[in-house]
Protein backbone atom coordinates (compact mmCIF):
# COMPACT_ATOMS: atom_id res chain seq x y z
CA UNK A 1 0.00 0.00 0.00
CA UNK A 2 1.46 3.29 -1.10
CA UNK A 3 1.58 6.54 1.09
CA UNK A 4 -1.76 7.99 -0.78
CA UNK A 5 -3.30 5.02 0.02
CA UNK A 6 -2.90 5.14 3.54
CA UNK A 7 -4.21 8.87 4.02
CA UNK A 8 -6.96 8.21 2.00
CA UNK A 9 -8.42 5.01 4.51
CA UNK A 10 -7.53 7.67 7.27
CA UNK A 11 -10.54 8.69 8.70
CA UNK A 12 -11.43 12.73 9.70
CA UNK A 13 -10.59 11.68 13.29
CA UNK A 14 -7.28 10.30 12.56
CA UNK A 15 -6.34 13.11 10.48
CA UNK A 16 -7.06 15.55 13.00
CA UNK A 17 -5.15 13.84 15.62
CA UNK A 18 -1.77 13.72 13.65
CA UNK A 19 -2.65 17.62 12.34
CA UNK A 20 -3.15 18.80 16.20
CA UNK A 21 -0.61 20.89 17.46
CA UNK A 22 0.44 19.89 21.13
CA UNK A 23 -1.50 20.93 23.78
CA UNK A 24 -4.46 21.80 21.25
CA UNK A 25 -8.14 20.72 22.17
CA UNK A 26 -10.15 21.53 19.16
CA UNK A 27 -12.42 18.89 19.12
CA UNK A 28 -13.64 18.37 15.84
CA UNK A 29 -11.95 18.19 12.27
CA UNK A 30 -13.95 21.25 10.76
CA UNK A 31 -13.21 23.47 13.54
CA UNK A 32 -9.43 22.89 12.90
CA UNK A 33 -10.01 23.42 9.68
CA UNK A 34 -11.70 26.42 10.28
CA UNK A 35 -8.79 28.15 12.64
CA UNK A 36 -6.26 26.93 9.97
CA UNK A 37 -8.06 28.95 7.66
CA UNK A 38 -8.67 32.06 9.50
CA UNK A 39 -4.69 31.78 10.02
CA UNK A 40 -3.73 31.48 6.67
CA UNK A 41 -6.69 34.70 5.74
CA UNK A 42 -4.93 37.04 7.71
CA UNK A 43 -1.51 36.18 6.62
CA UNK A 44 -2.39 36.96 3.02
CA UNK A 45 -4.10 39.99 4.39
CA UNK A 46 -1.62 41.19 5.85
CA UNK A 47 1.14 40.83 2.73
CA UNK A 48 -1.45 41.85 0.40
CA UNK A 49 -1.97 45.38 2.12
CA UNK A 50 1.47 46.17 3.28
CA UNK A 51 3.26 44.68 -0.23
CA UNK A 52 5.62 47.74 0.17
CA UNK A 53 6.44 47.69 2.61
CA UNK A 54 7.63 45.73 1.01
CA UNK A 55 9.90 43.74 2.22
CA UNK A 56 13.28 44.17 0.37
CA UNK A 57 14.41 42.37 -2.68
CA UNK A 58 16.01 39.10 -2.23
CA UNK A 59 19.31 38.46 -3.05
CA UNK A 60 20.09 38.29 -6.48
CA UNK A 61 16.24 38.35 -7.43
CA UNK A 62 14.26 40.09 -9.88
CA UNK A 63 10.74 40.76 -9.03
CA UNK A 64 9.03 41.68 -12.43
CA UNK A 65 5.21 42.63 -12.42
CA UNK A 66 3.35 41.78 -15.77
CA UNK A 67 1.22 44.67 -16.30
CA UNK A 68 -2.47 44.34 -15.03
CA UNK A 69 -4.91 42.30 -17.40
CA UNK A 70 -7.49 44.55 -16.23
CA UNK A 71 -6.39 47.78 -16.72
CA UNK A 72 -7.61 50.61 -14.16
CA UNK A 73 -9.18 54.00 -15.80
CA UNK A 74 -7.03 57.05 -14.37
CA UNK A 75 -9.89 57.91 -11.76
CA UNK A 76 -9.88 54.31 -10.47
CA UNK A 77 -6.05 54.39 -9.98
CA UNK A 78 -6.15 58.38 -8.64
CA UNK A 79 -9.46 56.98 -6.01
CA UNK A 80 -6.60 53.71 -5.17
CA UNK A 81 -3.57 56.25 -4.77
CA UNK A 82 -5.98 58.95 -2.09
CA UNK A 83 -7.03 55.68 -0.47
CA UNK A 84 -3.76 54.98 1.26
CA UNK A 85 -2.93 55.84 4.44
CA UNK A 86 -1.11 59.24 4.74
CA UNK A 87 1.68 60.34 2.14
CA UNK A 88 -0.41 63.54 1.76
CA UNK A 89 2.75 65.44 0.13
CA UNK A 90 3.44 62.26 -2.17
CA UNK A 91 -0.02 62.19 -3.42
CA UNK A 92 -0.06 65.51 -4.04
CA UNK A 93 3.35 65.22 -5.90
CA UNK A 94 1.73 62.25 -8.14
CA UNK A 95 -0.94 64.36 -8.93
CA UNK A 96 1.01 68.00 -9.86
CA UNK A 97 3.19 65.19 -12.18
CA UNK A 98 0.21 63.64 -13.96
CA UNK A 99 -1.12 67.16 -14.69
CA UNK A 100 1.94 68.14 -15.83
CA UNK A 101 2.57 65.32 -18.30
CA UNK A 102 -0.98 65.35 -19.52
CA UNK A 103 -0.71 69.42 -20.68
CA UNK A 104 2.45 68.84 -22.32
CA UNK A 105 0.73 65.76 -24.11
CA UNK A 106 -1.85 68.82 -25.26
CA UNK A 107 0.66 71.27 -25.79
CA UNK A 108 2.06 68.23 -28.19
CA UNK A 109 -0.82 68.14 -30.12
CA UNK A 110 -1.41 72.13 -30.38
CA UNK A 111 2.21 72.08 -31.63
CA UNK A 112 3.52 74.06 -29.07
CA UNK A 113 6.69 73.69 -27.70
CA UNK A 114 7.89 71.62 -24.66
CA UNK A 115 10.59 72.33 -22.65
CA UNK A 116 12.89 69.18 -21.53
CA UNK A 117 11.48 67.02 -18.89
CA UNK A 118 12.65 63.84 -17.23
CA UNK A 119 10.21 61.50 -15.34
CA UNK A 120 13.25 59.49 -13.86
CA UNK A 121 12.70 60.13 -10.15
CA UNK A 122 14.20 59.48 -6.59
CA UNK A 123 12.37 57.91 -3.88
CA UNK A 124 14.05 59.01 -0.63
CA UNK A 125 12.81 57.59 2.91
CA UNK A 126 12.94 55.20 5.14
CA UNK A 127 11.86 51.59 4.95
CA UNK A 128 7.88 51.08 5.00
CA UNK A 129 7.02 54.08 4.07
CA UNK A 130 5.18 53.13 1.15
CA UNK A 131 7.98 53.51 -2.12
CA UNK A 132 7.24 50.14 -3.81
CA UNK A 133 3.55 50.67 -3.22
CA UNK A 134 3.62 54.37 -4.72
CA UNK A 135 5.73 53.05 -7.65
CA UNK A 136 3.35 50.22 -8.88
CA UNK A 137 0.50 52.77 -8.67
CA UNK A 138 2.98 55.03 -10.53
CA UNK A 139 3.41 52.69 -13.66
CA UNK A 140 -0.05 52.09 -14.12
CA UNK A 141 -0.63 55.68 -13.97
CA UNK A 142 1.50 56.31 -16.83
CA UNK A 143 0.39 53.75 -19.04
CA UNK A 144 -3.18 54.92 -18.63
CA UNK A 145 -2.19 58.44 -19.77
CA UNK A 146 0.27 57.23 -22.45
CA UNK A 147 3.46 57.79 -21.07
CA UNK A 148 4.28 53.87 -20.91
CA UNK A 149 3.72 51.50 -23.29
CA UNK A 150 3.21 48.54 -20.93
CA UNK A 151 3.28 50.06 -17.24
CA UNK A 152 4.89 46.93 -15.72
CA UNK A 153 7.15 46.99 -12.63
CA UNK A 154 10.35 45.79 -12.28
CA UNK A 155 11.98 45.80 -8.75
CA UNK A 156 15.84 45.30 -8.61
CA UNK A 157 18.55 45.83 -6.14
CA UNK A 158 22.65 45.80 -6.68
CA UNK A 159 22.67 41.76 -6.80
CA UNK A 160 20.41 41.45 -9.54
CA UNK A 161 22.60 44.15 -11.38
CA UNK A 162 25.71 43.41 -10.50
CA UNK A 163 28.11 40.60 -11.82
CA UNK A 164 31.19 38.83 -9.44
CA UNK A 165 33.66 39.28 -13.01
CA UNK A 166 34.60 41.84 -15.98
CA UNK A 167 32.12 42.12 -18.78
CA UNK A 168 29.55 40.28 -16.93
CA UNK A 169 27.93 43.09 -15.13
CA UNK A 170 27.24 45.07 -18.38
CA UNK A 171 25.04 41.83 -19.68
CA UNK A 172 23.08 41.28 -16.48
CA UNK A 173 22.19 45.38 -15.71
CA UNK A 174 21.16 45.26 -19.66
CA UNK A 175 18.76 42.04 -19.98
CA UNK A 176 17.30 43.24 -16.50
CA UNK A 177 16.56 47.26 -18.16
CA UNK A 178 15.57 45.54 -21.51
CA UNK A 179 12.66 43.84 -19.40
CA UNK A 180 11.72 46.90 -18.15
CA UNK A 181 10.57 48.65 -21.30
CA UNK A 182 7.42 49.78 -21.13
CA UNK A 183 7.17 50.43 -18.10
CA UNK A 184 9.36 51.33 -14.69
CA UNK A 185 12.59 50.00 -13.12
CA UNK A 186 12.60 50.48 -9.44
CA UNK A 187 16.21 49.96 -8.18
CA UNK A 188 15.86 49.25 -4.12
CA UNK A 189 18.98 50.90 -2.14
CA UNK A 190 20.64 52.28 -5.87
CA UNK A 191 22.86 53.73 -3.28
CA UNK A 192 24.62 50.29 -2.96
CA UNK A 193 25.85 50.79 -6.75
CA UNK A 194 28.02 53.59 -5.70
CA UNK A 195 30.03 52.46 -2.13
CA UNK A 196 32.05 54.96 -0.28
CA UNK A 197 34.75 52.52 -0.11
CA UNK A 198 36.22 53.98 -3.43
CA UNK A 199 37.38 50.56 -4.75
CA UNK A 200 38.67 50.55 -7.77
CA UNK A 201 37.21 47.10 -9.34
CA UNK A 202 33.44 47.79 -8.29
CA UNK A 203 31.19 46.61 -10.51
CA UNK A 204 28.46 48.82 -9.47
CA UNK A 205 29.79 51.72 -11.35
CA UNK A 206 29.47 49.64 -14.47
CA UNK A 207 26.36 48.72 -13.96
CA UNK A 208 25.59 52.49 -13.25
CA UNK A 209 27.42 53.35 -16.98
CA UNK A 210 25.11 50.61 -18.79
CA UNK A 211 22.07 52.19 -16.63
CA UNK A 212 22.45 55.76 -18.17
CA UNK A 213 23.51 54.78 -21.58
CA UNK A 214 19.85 52.58 -21.18
CA UNK A 215 17.95 55.05 -19.81
CA UNK A 216 19.15 57.63 -23.14
CA UNK A 217 18.92 54.65 -25.72
CA UNK A 218 15.05 54.36 -24.41
CA UNK A 219 14.00 57.41 -23.03
CA UNK A 220 10.89 57.67 -24.58
CA UNK A 221 9.96 54.24 -23.02
CA UNK A 222 11.30 53.55 -20.03
CA UNK A 223 11.02 55.34 -16.15
CA UNK A 224 13.78 54.51 -13.84
CA UNK A 225 13.13 55.43 -9.91
CA UNK A 226 16.02 55.04 -7.43
CA UNK A 227 15.08 54.48 -4.20
CA UNK A 228 16.77 54.34 -0.49
CA UNK A 229 17.47 56.24 2.75
CA UNK A 230 17.04 60.10 2.15
CA UNK A 231 21.10 60.79 3.09
CA UNK A 232 22.78 58.13 0.84
CA UNK A 233 20.74 58.51 -2.07
CA UNK A 234 21.83 62.43 -2.10
CA UNK A 235 24.89 61.28 -2.03
CA UNK A 236 24.11 58.75 -5.08
CA UNK A 237 22.91 61.28 -7.13
CA UNK A 238 25.78 63.31 -6.73
CA UNK A 239 28.32 60.99 -7.06
CA UNK A 240 27.91 60.96 -11.13
CA UNK A 241 27.77 63.83 -13.35
CA UNK A 242 24.97 61.54 -15.50
CA UNK A 243 22.97 60.52 -12.35
CA UNK A 244 22.33 64.33 -11.21
CA UNK A 245 21.42 65.29 -14.77
CA UNK A 246 18.82 62.83 -15.10
CA UNK A 247 17.39 62.17 -12.08
CA UNK A 248 16.14 65.66 -10.99
CA UNK A 249 12.64 64.75 -9.62
CA UNK A 250 12.58 63.68 -5.55
CA UNK A 251 9.80 62.42 -3.68
CA UNK A 252 10.02 62.38 0.05
CA UNK A 253 8.22 59.76 1.88
CA UNK A 254 8.08 61.15 5.32
CA UNK A 255 7.46 58.42 8.18
CA UNK A 256 4.06 57.24 9.44
CA UNK A 257 2.95 59.05 12.57
CA UNK A 258 1.56 57.23 15.70
CA UNK A 259 -2.07 58.18 13.89
CA UNK A 260 -1.31 56.95 11.04
CA UNK A 261 0.38 53.80 11.83
CA UNK A 262 -2.82 52.68 13.62
CA UNK A 263 -4.96 53.68 10.77
CA UNK A 264 -2.79 50.56 8.79
CA UNK A 265 -2.93 48.20 12.34
CA UNK A 266 -7.00 48.91 11.82
CA UNK A 267 -6.77 48.43 8.30
CA UNK A 268 -5.09 44.92 8.29
CA UNK A 269 -7.41 43.88 11.15
CA UNK A 270 -10.91 44.91 9.22
CA UNK A 271 -9.31 43.06 5.82
CA UNK A 272 -8.63 39.67 7.85
CA UNK A 273 -12.14 40.16 9.78
CA UNK A 274 -10.69 40.42 13.42
CA UNK A 275 -12.13 42.28 15.72
CA UNK A 276 -10.20 44.39 19.03
CA UNK A 277 -11.69 44.17 22.36
CA UNK A 278 -12.08 48.39 23.45
CA UNK A 279 -8.81 47.80 25.43
CA UNK A 280 -6.99 46.05 22.88
CA UNK A 281 -7.57 49.31 20.71
CA UNK A 282 -6.46 51.77 23.62
CA UNK A 283 -3.30 49.44 24.06
CA UNK A 284 -2.30 49.37 20.26
CA UNK A 285 -2.78 53.25 20.20
CA UNK A 286 -0.49 53.46 22.86
CA UNK A 287 1.95 51.55 21.70
CA UNK A 288 1.95 52.98 18.26
CA UNK A 289 2.81 55.78 19.72
CA UNK A 290 5.54 54.53 21.99
CA UNK A 291 7.77 53.14 19.11
CA UNK A 292 6.82 56.47 17.18
CA UNK A 293 8.42 58.52 19.74
CA UNK A 294 11.41 56.11 20.25
CA UNK A 295 11.84 55.97 16.43
CA UNK A 296 15.78 55.94 15.52
CA UNK A 297 17.11 55.92 11.90
CA UNK A 298 16.10 51.97 11.36
CA UNK A 299 12.65 52.58 12.43
CA UNK A 300 10.04 50.40 10.08
CA UNK A 301 6.98 52.41 9.96
CA UNK A 302 4.38 49.97 7.57
CA UNK A 303 6.85 46.80 8.28
CA UNK A 304 6.55 47.33 12.45
CA UNK A 305 2.98 47.16 11.84
CA UNK A 306 2.81 44.00 9.59
CA UNK A 307 5.55 42.43 11.85
CA UNK A 308 3.42 43.41 15.15
CA UNK A 309 -0.38 42.13 13.18
CA UNK A 310 1.16 38.67 12.71
CA UNK A 311 2.63 38.42 15.74
CA UNK A 312 -1.00 39.18 16.85
CA UNK A 313 -2.44 36.35 14.70
CA UNK A 314 0.10 33.99 16.11
CA UNK A 315 -0.88 34.59 19.52
CA UNK A 316 -4.37 34.43 19.05
CA UNK A 317 -3.81 31.17 17.20
CA UNK A 318 -2.47 29.55 20.62
CA UNK A 319 -5.24 30.73 22.67
CA UNK A 320 -7.93 30.16 20.80
CA UNK A 321 -6.35 26.82 19.86
CA UNK A 322 -6.29 26.02 23.83
CA UNK A 323 -9.69 26.22 24.51
CA UNK A 324 -12.77 23.26 25.30
CA UNK A 325 -14.42 24.09 22.25
CA UNK A 326 -14.67 27.70 20.18
CA UNK A 327 -17.23 29.86 18.71
CA UNK A 328 -16.79 32.03 15.69
CA UNK A 329 -16.25 34.86 17.81
CA UNK A 330 -13.37 33.45 19.49
CA UNK A 331 -12.13 33.27 15.85
CA UNK A 332 -12.28 36.85 15.33
CA UNK A 333 -11.99 38.36 18.85
CA UNK A 334 -8.90 39.85 19.48
CA UNK A 335 -7.83 40.60 23.03
CA UNK A 336 -6.06 42.58 25.56
CA UNK A 337 -3.75 39.42 26.31
CA UNK A 338 -2.83 38.88 22.77
CA UNK A 339 -1.29 42.48 22.03
CA UNK A 340 0.80 42.07 25.11
CA UNK A 341 2.26 39.32 24.71
CA UNK A 342 2.78 40.13 20.68
CA UNK A 343 4.64 42.93 21.55
CA UNK A 344 7.44 41.54 23.38
CA UNK A 345 7.75 38.73 20.86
Amino acid sequence: MNYMDEINKKSKEELLRDMKPPGAYLDTFEGFGDLLGTIRQAENAAKELIDETSSPVKENETIAEEAPADEKTLEELLETLDSLVGLENIKQNVKSLINYVKIRELRKENELPNPPMSLHTVFAGNPGTGKTTVARILSELYKAIGVLSKGQLVEVDRSGLVAGFVGQTAIKTSEVVTSALGGILFIDEAYALAPDTGAGNDFGREAIETLLKMMEDHRDDLIVIVAGYTNPMERFITSNPGLESRFNRYFFFEDYNSEELYDIFDLMCKKSEYILTEDAKEYAKEHFKMIYEDRDENFGNARHVRNFFENIVTVHSDRVSSLDGHTRDDLIQVILEDLEKAAIM
